[in-house]
């Protein structure tokens, strides 16, 4: 898709909900399943099934990357989007984004050894890289929208509700 495809699909995105504003709420969907030892599956939409599994350090048999490390995922591909998103809105023509990537996690709170210990990262960073021919004074503009609105980051970033129920044998589990 070009980048003026991209810009007008997104702009009668915009006016659709500017004309009917109950457009914006949106729902995503993903199922999940444990397929052998720590290996998962999830499937998203109609597309192929994503492998996800552990290094062999972990118990599993690196078939796939691991949940923390397609977070890592989410948040740099959610960066690159929001930057070619924007950017198409902005007329800016970008030639390069990247977005590398670090999560650091101590294993002692995942296997529960020290209480004190979170079991998820405790710090996440990222440095994106772009290159372009657009001014310096556009690319601070551009660099302000995205970090402002890129979806994942702010997932990350601030608090949100978080619920879930467990079944057994079709039957919900009362806490």
């Amino acid at each position: 898709m070009s980048q003026q495809a991209l810009k007008e699909a997104l702009s009668k995105t915009v006016q659709g909900i500017q004309q009917n504003p109950v457009m914006s709420k949106v729902v995503f969907e993903a199922q999940t399943a444990l397929v052998e030892n720590v290996r998962c599956t999830g499937q998203v939409r109609g597309f192929a099934p994503i492998v996800v599994d552990e290094p062999p350090e972990l118990g599993g048999g690196d078939q796939g990357a691991n949940p923390v490390e397609l977070l890592l995922v989410s948040l740099g591909s959610c960066q690159e989007i929001m930057y070619a998103a924007m950017a198409s809105m902005m007329g800016i023509k970008l030639d390069e984004v990247k977005v590398n990537l670090k999560g650091s996690l101590d294993l002692k709170g995942l296997f529960g050894m020290d209480p004190s210990v979170p079991p998820g990262y405790q710090k996440i960073s990222y440095e994106t890289i772009l290159r372009s021919t657009a001014p310096e004074a556009e690319l601070r503009k551009l660099i302000e929208a995205v970090e402002s609105h890129c979806p994942v980051l702010d997932t990350l970033a601030r608090p949100i509700e978080v619920t879930g129920k467990v079944t057994i044998n079709g039957a919900a589990v009362v806490a």
